[in-house]
């Protein structure tokens, strides 16, 4: 995109320089007396109607060493017969440009480009591997109907939005390389070819579907910290209604920015394949709300971790390290919201310049490219919830397919499921009815959390803890409030 834009820069300053150079000869041509060699223009600088003798013009000003205040002089010679020289055995005019090709700047501008080059190689890679863990997890969540619940659902949209943000960035450059290949310009109308190429459709639809995408995700990530806050407030949610305004805000909300900065475009800045905003005010019109998703994820993440605090001190007798579990906390919350992009909000091209621009950036390119994978690997492959559930479905394809399940399994098959614990609990309560002497009809369980992990034998003594009604850990439609998303949500990472 940089170099392409460049060239573009530079045709068009070629232009007008042309023109106002063949403006210059038409008016000298009545003004020039005597023997002289005509003004020309030959396509590089403008040369005016010349008596015999060394002749020198300034370099193009339309050069892009010439912006950087690097002046100089081209030259020629007119013969005393009226006529350019020409080079020697040849018809080409001479002309000395060694004042005009300063290598000291191409040398920087190689530099920069490989910079660039490796900016992009990065963030390339790390889409492509956020790409290919987004997928399986997606897959892993669709996969398994006891993983379907609304929390996981958020997570699926949120994987989609991230997997649909990598694709149209990888198309993206792919497109943009395609449009700004090298092209052979042999004459003067191949160049004006150049200079006003014919934009497809598609390269705009591409960045359109760019901006959308990534729109999106910014909703998405919006939309965790708006369920995590409100499963925190509330004690019990209706999560089944809540899951469509979630989906209206996650993939219908970008629509709400992108349409006024399509229109925007077309009417106000219709230029190129609208990989550039040069407007700063049309830009904000996508800017503006992705900025508002970001620090109202901002705000909810700084209010968790105050309550996360609270709690952890509050119990520092049955957490000693609740300083290590409140910075592990912190960590995994910042690509589930998207904090880290306030670090970058207010630091652009036009504050910072050389090499601390280049760095800035990496890092930010770099950790968007990977946040996809690093929500993946937190949110599915390291949940509880979904290990317990494959290592169950493994154990029952074992033991479908392969009668020697002991050479395989063991004696014991581990797993952690809702089931399993019930049906534990129910035995345990029942056995302690029994002994007591007497069955207790009016006792009603609630559903309860029980952070226990264990092997299906009689070796577990530990207490069970069950919680009052109004803090129960599992609504009657199958998601989560207040009693396993503190304790799971963050100080376990089992989102």
């Amino acid at each position: 995109m940089v170099s392409g834009s460049v060239l573009e820069g530079i045709l068009k300053k070629w232009a007008q320089y042309k023109t106002e150079c063949l403006t210059q000869l038409e008016l000298q041509r009545t003004l020039v007396t005597g023997v002289y060699c005509n003004g020309t223009f030959d396509q590089f600088a403008c040369w005016p109607f010349s008596h015999p003798g060394n002749i020198s013009v300034p370099c193009p000003w339309y050069l892009p060493m010439n912006q950087e205040g690097i002046t100089g002089y081209t030259h020629r010679y007119c013969t005393e017969q009226g006529v350019w020289q020409t080079k020697d055995n040849s018809t080409d005019i001479w002309r000395d440009n060694t004042e005009c090709s300063t290598s000291d700047y191409f040398k920087q501008n190689n530099k920069e480009h490989a910079l660039l080059l490796l900016l992009q190689v990065c963030y390339t890679v790390g889409y492509s591997i956020s790409l290919g863990t987004l997928v399986l997890a997606l897959c892993i969540l669709l996969m398994f109907r006891k993983l379907h619940c609304t929390r996981n659902y958020i997570h699926m949209n949120l994987f989609g939005s991230f997997i649909m943000r990598a694709v149209a960035v990888l198309i993206k450059d792919l497109v943009q390389s395609t449009n700004h290949a090298p092209k052979v310009a042999n004459n003067e109308n191949d160049w004006l070819s150049a200079l006003t190429p014919q934009i497809p459709t598609s390269c705009r639809i591409v960045h359109i579907s760019q901006h959308f995408f990534v729109g999106a995700n910014y909703f998405w990530l919006l939309v965790e910290g708006i369920y995590l806050h409100t499963t925190i407030v509330s004690v019990v949610l209706s999560e089944r209604r809540m899951l469509l305004r979630y989906m209206a805000i996650g993939w219908l909300c970008p629509l709400l920015f992108i349409t006024p900065w399509v229109i925007a475009r077309t009417y106000l800045e219709n230029e190129g394949c609208w990989g550039i905003n040069h407007s700063t005010a049309i830009w904000y019109i996508i800017k503006g709300p992705m900025l508002l998703c970001l620090f109202i994820n901002f705000i909810v993440h700084i209010k968790i971790l105050n309550l996360l605090h609270l709690k952890l001190k509050a119990q520092q007798l049955k957490f000693t390290d609740y300083k290590y579990r409140f910075a592990k906390a912190t960590l995994i919350l910042i690509p589930l919201l998207g904090t880290h992009e306030v670090l970058f909000t207010f630091v652009s091209d036009e504050h910072i310049k050389g090499l601390t621009k280049h760095v800035l950036r990496f890092i930010q390119l770099t950790m968007s490219s990977f946040q996809g994978f690093v929500v993946a690997y937190l949110y599915c492959f390291t949940n509880g919830e979904v290990k317990a559930e494959l290592r169950k479905q493994w154990s029952l394809f074992l033991l479908q397919y392969f009668p020697c399940k002991s050479c395989f399994l063991g004696n014991k098959v581990k797993y952690k499921t809702q089931g399993s614990k019930k049906t534990k609990d129910k035995l345990f309560l029942n056995k302690a009815n029994y002994q007591n002497g007497k069955k207790n009809s009016n006792v009603q369980l609630l559903q309860a959390t029980v952070n226990v992990t264990s092997d299906l034998g009689p070796k577990d003594n530990a207490p069970l803890q069950y919680f009052a009604r109004g803090s129960v850990s599992e609504s009657s439609d199958g998601g989560l409030t207040l009693g396993e998303t503190i304790e799971e949500t963050v100080e376990e990472s089992e989102i």
